[in-house]
Order: C-alpha cells, then structure tokens, then sequence
C-alpha cells in the first residue's frame, strides 16, 4: 500500500509540475507579489489544466510533421517533454503580456475593465512615467533624481536615485554629484512629483 501510494504521488506531483513551473516563471519575470501558498497551489492547478489541454495540440503537429520529418515515436516521455516546454513557454508569454499590460490594455478598450495588469498603481504610474521625479520625504527635504529602481508598493521597498541633488527651500539645489546614487526607503517617501523637463528642480 505505501508503494502504490507513492507511486500516484509522483504521478501526481509530474501532472502538477507543469502548472507550477509556469507560476515560478510569472513570478520571476513580474514584479506581481506571491500569493499565499494556498492561492498559489490553485494557481498552479489552473496553469496545469491549460498546459494539459495543449498537449494533444502540440501531439497532432508533431505527428502531422512527422509525415515529413520522423523524429520518435510519441510516448509518455515525449507528452512530459511537451508539458515542460508549453510550461516555459506558456509563463513567459503570460509573464511578458503582464508585464507590458498587452492583455488589460486590450480589456480596457472594449470596456471591460479600468484596471491594468501591473501590481499596484503606484508600481503602475513609475512604469510609464519614465522622467526625474521629486521625493518629498516624511521630514520636509525634496530629493530630485532619475528613479532606476523603485518599489512595487507604496509602504515597501526602496527607489534608487541617480543624479540626486537636494532642493532647497528658496528652489535652489545641491548637486551631489560624487554620488552615483541615493537609496530612499519608500516608508520615508510622502509624496511623488513628475518632473516633465529634464533639469526642472524647482
């Protein structure tokens, strides 16, 4: 009994491993959250389902191309080979569409949503706005500079400043140009400014 246990738990977890390949691939290209393992579980159930219902397609082509070109005869291996590919290829095509908003984009212009498919609006405006920004920080001082780096959230992570230079109060500024950079963490950052001409500090 403990043999053929194990025996449908390995069937199992190689009919799964598909699923959650393609979740690990999403979220390692995106910069979307993980879930809780519970959400992450069905997540990958979903994956798995779609991956599987691919696999007879990708079966039919490889045969029809076989009338051609013979490679192997299809087997067990060849319908595993097949779901791991479909998986790597199906999270990163998810991961690249997230990442670029291609599917919301869509959704938005037939009316079916207002959302985007980035993992937060501040995540989401500090993507398209690509220009200097001005961080009024929690005690007062504004800190100008080109954001390489910033956080996914509002309360967490950090922005990563190049060509820093404080704003004074009178709209002068003080280049800090021996630095390379500034690491702010956002908890520290009350507000955001968008500075549409490079080189307006004030």
């Amino acid at each position: 009994m403990p043999a053929e246990f194990s025996k449908d738990l390995v069937a199992l977890l190689t009919y799964l491993l598909p699923g959650f390949l393609a979740a690990w691939i999403f979220y390692g290209l995106t910069s979307h959250p993980k879930p809780s393992q519970f959400e992450r579980v069905v997540q990958a159930l979903v994956f798995t389902f779609l991956i599987q219902a691919l696999v007879p397609v990708v079966r039919w082509s490889l045969e029809y191309a076989g009338n051609w070109i013979a490679l192997a005869p299809w087997s067990k291996a060849s319908e595993g080979l097949a779901a791991l590919a479909l998986a790597v290829v199906f999270g990163g095509v998810l991961a690249h569409c997230t990442n670029n908003d291609t599917i919301h984009k869509w959704l938005r212009k037939a009316g079916f949503t207002t959302r985007t498919s980035h993992p937060s609006e501040w995540y989401c405006v500090l993507s398209q706005k690509v220009m200097f920004v001005i961080l009024h920080l929690n005690d007062g001082r504004r800190l100008y500079g080109w954001p390489k780096e910033w956080p996914v959230e509002a309360d967490k992570g950090q922005f990563y400043l190049m060509l820093p230079c404080w704003i004074q109060e009178d709209g002068s500024s003080i280049d800090l140009a021996q630095l390379d950079g500034i690491l702010v963490h956002a908890r520290d950052v009350k507000w955001v400014e968008f500075v549409s001409e490079v080189g307006a500090t004030a």
